[in-house]
């Protein structure tokens, strides 16, 4: 194959040369006397900006760099791996060593909650979360102890205030009940991080565990604890 040297690095980057069987995406990689294929359906097209949507464990900091990690601090970033890839992904993405760099946290989640948090090379949709985050809606299952009394959730419902100023509204409905426990479904505008927290407090509910299902239009559905996809095409926050 004749290509320019900018070619020869775009094929290989986009994950297309193999060498001895193995694929190879390191453009300065050194290269002997083994076998170099390219394969035949390779593409010069640009390489793509990504986003992965990860399900985000208890324990781990949603906005915090790679750099950052230490005995108090584990940043989910760190499992944006190729192992923790939804083997299941909808996508039909080809996995690259490059879809990992420069990745960006948009979205705050509470360190003891679980759930959707989005990383993402992309600037269109940074600057989306970034901008609409005031009025981007999120969707929380919320378990709290005991029962919910009608007028608590009357209470949350009708909008809290604090020192004369109006909270972000909130629309909370009873999701499940067991024995000991209530789980809600809430879905709010310009969440930030304790926001929940202080709400259930301000009514007398104790949480005991937080996820978050969706930001935007985007939903966490069936993506395992833990593991991770790509932001579909046809998906928009």
């Amino acid at each position: 194959m004749h290509c320019s040297r900018r070619e020869a690095e775009q094929y290989i980057e986009g994950g297309w040369v193999s060498v001895n069987g193995k694929i190879v995406e390191e453009p300065m990689a050194r290269v002997l006397d083994q076998t170099v294929v390219v394969d035949p359906h390779a593409s010069l097209m640009a390489l793509t900006d990504v986003t992965l949507l990860l399900h985000k464990p208890a324990g781990f900091e949603a906005m915090a760099a790679p750099g950052e990690a230490g005995k108090r601090v584990k940043p989910a970033h760190q499992l944006l791996l190729p192992a923790n890839h939804w083997t299941q992904d909808p996508s039909g993405m080809r996995l690259l060593k490059h879809h990992f760099a420069k990745l960006t946290a948009c979205v705050p989640l509470e360190v003891a909650a679980t759930g959707l948090v989005v990383f993402t090379q992309d600037w269109r949709v940074l600057r989306k979360l970034t901008e609409d985050a005031s009025v981007m809606e999120h969707e929380l299952v919320v378990e709290v102890a005991g029962e919910v009394p009608p007028e608590v959730l009357q209470r949350l419902n009708a909008g809290l205030t604090t020192d004369g100023h109006p909270l972000p509204p909130v629309k909370v409905s009873i999701n499940s009940t067991s024995d000991t426990s209530t789980r809600l479904r809430v879905a709010l505008k310009g969440t930030h991080p304790g926001l929940m927290a202080y709400l259930c407090e301000r009514v007398g509910l104790q949480i005991k565990s937080l996820k978050r299902q969706r930001v935007g239009r985007v939903a966490l559905s069936n993506l395992p604890e833990g593991q991770w996809r790509y932001l579909q095409d046809g998906e928009r926050f």
